[in-house]
């Protein structure tokens, strides 16, 4: 491709995601705008999935009903290939939607009543999710042909937004780009959704950017997008495609994405972390500059702790037991420690500081804002340049 060639796709592009961006925005009230490029780059990326080794799952979330996250998927359902609605489905239902011939684009609404108090009736649903995050994920199950049976893969790869209320399972959520929704307070006013008056202008806008996705596709094919450095491993995988197709839509755009991506990773690390994250965080707290302490006292001491489950761990406390079997995850093993005169079993200071600092220990993500600075790349050749300049600059 020429460079004049690249300008005009990289303008074009622009304009489209713009495009789609203004008709998300007369319907959504998003928690802020890194919420709403991720929402319009994760729409177009579903464009383009054969391009794909990883595919990242776009979750709406929120503490309350009447947030909008099923709005979002309504809006979304008219601007995406081969939408699939899906609300209390069976597995089997999904096996089949997804390994059919036409790969779907998967709108998953009340998430929550996969994932919470039955979940254990959902493993096949959460299976699917799981798996098919990569381009070559599969599905297996036995299959009964008569009196023989036989193991089945079926394909589990395909793009999926979620909605609901709560939270999700940590394999889900490393895997998700999460937007955390809320009640629109009185001055934030959108239109009213009403299918059947958008549906004409919804698939234009969709039409225009297929259209738009398959102009660019060899741009996007062309290079592996630079991602900022605090952007790594799990995330890099689930911001790879939203970044890619930033950069084949011009700077704008491309700074746009890289702010969104670092400033969602970092609310997402600032979250309520895991009951092992916590668990260590507040064992590096009842510590302090101890060497040694036996399991009982560290087992007081947790309880002790004002808003920490410890005390009431699905209706009771935390025992030895309980703390030796969750540090032996960690590779952390009780032993007997000398306090004193006294010899009772428990931990050194020294078997848990490796872990504390593996697991505790977090990269700063630095200031998101910083990466709309000016990249002087106004007549770039190529995507890559751009993308070069805005990590120089990051």
């Amino acid at each position: 491709m020429t460079g004049s060639l690249h300008s005009q796709i990289r303008e074009h592009g622009s304009f489209v995601l713009d495009t789609v961006e203004g008709f998300l925005s007369r319907f959504i009230s998003y928690p802020s705008e890194h919420a709403r490029v991720a929402h319009t780059l994760w729409i177009a990326h579903a464009h383009l999935m054969e391009h794909w080794e990883s595919t990242p799952r776009l979750a709406f979330l929120s503490p309350e009903p009447a947030s909008g996250k099923s709005r979002a998927l309504e809006v979304t359902e008219l601007l995406v290939p081969n939408a699939v609605e899906a609300v209390n489905v069976t597995p089997a239902y999904l096996f089949q939607k997804v390994g059919g011939e036409c790969r779907p684009t998967l709108l998953y609404d009340e998430i929550d009543t996969v994932f919470g108090p039955r979940a254990k009736e959902n493993e096949e649903i959460r299976g699917l999710l799981n798996a098919g995050h990569r381009r070559h994920g599969v599905a297996g199950r036995c299959v009964v042909r008569g009196k023989e049976v036989f193991t089945e893969d079926f394909p589990a790869y395909c793009a999926v937004a979620l909605a609901g209320l709560g939270g999700l399972p940590d394999t889900i959520l490393s895997r998700c780009v999460i937007v955390r929704m809320r009640r629109r307070a009185p001055a934030e006013q959108v239109e009213p959704f009403r299918r059947r008056l958008e549906v004409e202008n919804g698939h234009a806008v969709r039409d225009s950017l297929e259209a738009w996705i398959r102009m660019a596709e060899p741009l996007v094919k062309a290079v592996f997008p630079r991602m900022p450095a605090q952007i790594t491993d799990r995330d890099a995988d689930v911001w790879e495609a939203l970044v890619s197709i930033a950069d084949a839509a011009g700077e704008h755009w491309a700074n746009r994405a890289r702010v969104a991506a670092m400033a969602l990773v970092a609310e997402s690390m600032a979250r309520t972390p895991s009951l092992g994250i916590r668990l260590l965080a507040d064992l590096k707290q009842v510590f302090e500059r101890r060497d040694a302490m036996s399991s009982d006292e560290i087992i007081r001491a947790l309880c002790a702790i004002e808003e920490a489950p410890w005390a009431d761990l699905r209706g009771k406390a935390i025992t030895q037991r309980w703390l030796a079997a969750r540090l032996r995850e960690y590779g952390v093993k009780s032993k007997v420690v000398r306090i004193g005169d006294h010899t009772p079993r428990g931990y050194e200071r020294e078997a848990l500081h490796d872990v504390w600092i593996r697991y505790l220990s977090v990269p700063p993500m630095g200031n998101a804002t910083s990466a709309t600075s000016a990249t002087g790349t106004e007549d770039v050749e190529d995507v890559a340049d751009v993308a070069h300049a805005m990590e120089a600059d990051l």
